[in-house]
C-alpha cells in the first residue's frame, strides 16, 4: 500500500501553456476557464503572471483590513478579498483588498475599475517591485482614484490619491492613518497588524 494520492501519476500540476505565453494571447475568459487547482494569476498584455501565495502575516493584514473596512466604511461600499480588477480583456490585477461601490454581483471574480473605491496591496518580499511600482501605475492608468500600499514589519500604510494620471501620497503612518477621502478614515495601524 502506498501513500500516493489517487491519479497523481497521470496528472501534473497546472501551468501556463508556453506557446500561449510567447504569443501573449490569454484573456479573462481563459483565466475563468482554468481548472480549480490553477494558481491565482494576473494578466499583463495577455501574458499570465502567477500571484504568489500570501504568507501568514500578509494574509492577516489583508483580512484585518477587510474587517476594518466592513466595520467602518459607509454602507454603500463593500470590502472584498481574492477578487480581481478587469483593466481590459487582456489585463487584470488581483489586489489584496478592494473596497467596491455597491451593488456588487456576488458571482463576479472581476470588477470594472469604475466600481473600485480603494485598491490595496500588501507588500511581500517576492512582490516588492510589482506592488511598489508596476501595480500602482496600472491602477492609476485604469483611473482608480485611491490606492493604499501596506508595508510589513513594521506595518506602515501609504495612502495615495489619483491626481491627473499619477498617484500622489496624501498620508502615511505606522500609528494611525487619518484621511478625509474617500470617507473619513481613522485607522489605527495596530488594528490591522498581525
Amino acid at each position: 500500500m502506498t501513500a500516493q494520492p489517487v491519479g497523481s501519476a497521470s496528472r501534473r500540476p497546472w501551468s501556463p501553456d508556453p506557446l500561449r505565453q510567447r504569443l501573449a494571447n490569454y484573456t479573462i475568459e481563459d483565466v475563468l476557464a482554468f481548472p480549480d487547482d490553477a494558481p491565482r494569476v494576473e494578466l499583463r498584455d495577455g501574458v499570465i503572471i502567477v500571484v504568489p501565495s500570501p504568507t501568514f502575516g500578509h494574509q492577516t493584514i489583508a483580512n484585518l483590513l477587510w474587517l476594518w473596512f466592513r466595520q467602518h466604511a459607509p454602507l454603500d461600499y463593500e470590502p472584498v478579498t481574492a477578487v480581481g480588477v478587469a483593466i481590459s480583456h487582456r489585463d487584470t490585477l488581483e489586489p489584496d483588498v478592494l473596497l467596491l461601490r455597491r451593488p456588487v454581483v456576488r458571482e463576479s471574480h472581476y470588477f470594472d475599475p469604475d466600481q473600485v473605491v480603494v485598491a490595496v496591496e500588501v507588500v511581500s518580499p517576492g512582490t516588492k517591485r510589482r506592488d511598489r511600482l508596476e501595480k500602482p501605475a496600472d491602477y492609476a492608468a485604469a483611473g482608480i482614484r485611491y490606492f493604499w500600499r501596506i508595508e510589513q514589519e513594521p506595518v506602515h500604510v501609504h495612502a495615495y490619491e489619483l491626481v491627473g494620471d499619477r498617484y500622489e501620497l496624501v498620508a502615511d503612518s505606522a500609528e494611525e492613518l487619518v484621511l478625509a477621502k474617500p470617507f473619513e478614515v481613522r485607522l489605527r495601524i495596530r488594528d490591522i497588524a498581525p
